[in-house]
């Protein structure tokens, strides 16, 4: 199977697609407001025109371009760009879990293509770095439609073997990427909580808007295990033979801290968050974050 098949399912891809038509004002203006944000300059240097899109600053509107044309274009300057936006995804072990149609890791790929394919389409520049304990294959910040392809390339996780070291990651992205942009994290979070916030606030202090897709199983959420079971570490040598109702009340009162203390962590570090069990529909999961995140802007 091709890797473009093996992320890109065609049903999810035109579910996906029809975001603009169905969303189109969740997309476009989570994108738009994207472009507005503050790490976009304002040099002396013209660069190009492009056309108006609702909510530009009817001020950059090149009224001589319009007498001519009879058309509105926006003035662009020199700093003045697209969105450049990095993906982060986790090929770890651990991420090969999952009790569905899709474990982890193939969820957190599909996700990673699916917004690598809308980004794109608006013309702007998607890199994409896949990791475990350090990163392992990365594809330029580019914006041309075919590099999608490069991106896909880039999740390769044949082999994954590694534990998750997403302090030491998230250091290297912020050394790789010093041009501010978004950072979009697409991971199970397990991992050291220390380093994970510890590269949060890099990020952030770097000055780059950072996106955090926790992505987990149901049996992880759940933890619906019944009868004698054997459980085995991905990443990890260690296995526990158990009766797993007798973990439940224990493991759920973990979990439900290790999740506060995630989202506590992405709130105080001013980056945005969102819980996506793998039995979400991919399309629904992203139109309700992007909803939300674009209702929370709106607020600011």
């Amino acid at each position: 199977m091709s890797d473009s098949k093996r992320f890109l399912h065609p049903e999810a891809i035109q579910r996906i697609s029809r975001l603009d038509l169905r969303a189109r004002h969740i997309v476009e203006g989570f994108l738009s407001g994207a472009h507005r944000s503050p790490y976009f300059g304002q040099s002396i240097e013209f660069l190009q025109h492009r056309e108006y899109t609702p909510g530009d600053d009817l001020r950059r509107v090149d009224w001589k371009v319009w007498a001519k044309q009879d058309r509105y274009y926006i003035k662009q300057y020199e700093e003045e760009t697209n969105l450049r936006a990095t993906l982060v995804v986790d090929v770890s072990a651990g991420m090969q879990f999952g009790g569905g149609p899709l474990n982890k890791y193939e969820y957190a790929a599909t996700v990673a293509v699916s917004l690598a394919y809308l980004l794109l389409r608006q013309q702007d520049a998607v890199g994409c770095m896949s990791f475990d304990e350090k990163v392992r294959r990365a594809a330029p910040i580019l914006s041309r439609m075919n590099h999608l392809q490069s991106v896909i390339g880039a999740l390769d996780a044949s082999k994954p073997a590694d534990k998750t070291d997403l302090g030491r990651v998230l250091a290297q992205v912020a050394q790789d990427v010093p041009r501010r942009g978004l950072v979009i994290l697409i991971s199970d979070l397990f991992a050291d909580r220390a380093g994970l916030l510890k590269g949060l606030r890099q990020l952030r202090q770097r000055g780059h808007d950072v996106m955090v897709f926790h992505i987990m199983d149901d049996q992880e959420l759940d933890f619906t295990f019944n009868g004698p079971t054997r459980f085995e570490g991905l990443e990890t040598p260690e296995h526990l033979n158990c009766n797993p109702r007798a973990l439940r009340e224990g493991y759920l009162e973990a979990l439900h801290a290790f999740l506060e203390e995630v989202r506590r962590g992405c709130t105080q570090n001013a980056c945005d968050y969102a819980l996506i069990r793998t039995s979400q529909p991919l399309d629904a999961a992203l139109a309700a974050y992007l909803s939300s995140r674009l209702g929370m802007h709106h607020r600011n």
